[in-house]
């Protein structure tokens, strides 16, 4: 099963830094020798070119200039800020608000035609009550102090609206859950019990696959790993638990898939699944 890092990043760091000596190499300079006209320490050289500092588009720009490979900058200043994009602490994407985190991927929503999703930590977004949601967003905050009240009630609405994608258009959403997510309480019993029978309408509809991984299973190839979602072949994106990562790359995308595949197959659909909702629902009394 999968162990995901910033791993990827570093070796999209590593790449860049590859054609970063290249360009140095083919002006005939010498590390020393780039890092000297730059006005550099001379280590920063190597910083870049081994992955170790991401460059800054006025380093990308230093070098493709004292290399006479201008013809480069743009290309290499946006594969520079892809890199970066890639893998983002979510206090750097709360910063300016959750609200504004809601609405960032609505493009990306809306582009989508297959959903997978699976979630080991909480039900999933679009499969959530607004109290839910609430709940989970407010804990966010509190962690992270990070938004007010009014901007979780604007960040819960956004997320709501966002639901309407379930009822429109010729998307399609397989969405998976650790039966833990079911008896994990967010908020209060109230509230739980109040997501959990959302749950049961969302998982009814005919565009929602819901498949639920009853405790105690034996796991095999099925191991638990950190909660995803896959947008068509596009790209996944990946809940660390201090960052974001997307990952584009097609091999690393096959092997979501595969791990995605080897989860469903591990879970219970229909009628099993929607036993292990009402038992989690009786359990809180």
């Amino acid at each position: 099963m999968l162990s995901v890092t910033s791993s990827s990043v570093q070796q999209e760091r590593l790449a860049l830094g590859r054609r970063l000596r290249e360009i140095r190499k083919d002006a005939g300079l010498t590390a020393r020798e780039l890092a000297s006209r730059a006005d550099w320490h001379e280590s920063k050289c190597s910083r870049l070119e081994n992955g170790r500092t991401p460059p800054s588009d006025a380093d990308v720009r230093t070098y493709t200039g004292l290399c006479a490979a201008q013809d480069q900058t743009a290309d290499l200043i946006a594969t520079a800020r892809g890199i970066e994009g890639a893998y983002v602490q979510w206090r750097r994407m709360e910063r300016a608000g959750l609200k504004r985190v809601q609405q960032s991927v609505a493009p990306l929503f809306e582009r989508t035609r297959r959903f997978r999703v699976y979630q080991s930590w909480v039900i999933p977004g679009l499969l959530q009550s607004a109290a839910y949601t609430r709940a989970v967003l407010s804990t966010v905050a509190h962690l992270r102090d990070v938004s007010d009240s009014a901007d979780i009630d604007d960040a819960v609405g956004v997320r709501m609206d966002r639901q309407r994608i379930l009822h429109s258009g010729d998307h399609r959403f397989a969405m998976l859950v650790e039966e833990w997510v079911l008896r994990t309480v967010i908020g209060d019993n109230d509230t739980m019990a109040g997501a959990l029978g959302h749950l049961i309408s969302a998982a009814s509809l005919p565009s929602v696959s819901l498949g639920v991984i009853p405790l105690g299973r034996p796991r095999g190839a099925g191991w638990p790993v950190e909660s995803f979602t896959i947008y068509d072949e596009a790209q996944v994106n990946v809940e660390l638990v201090s960052a974001h990562l997307t990952v584009t790359q097609p091999g690393e995308i096959a092997e979501y898939a595969k791990a995605f595949a080897e989860l469903s197959a591990k879970a219970v659909y229909g009628t099993e699944a929607r036993s292990l909702i009402t038992a989690a629902i009786d359990a809180l009394g």
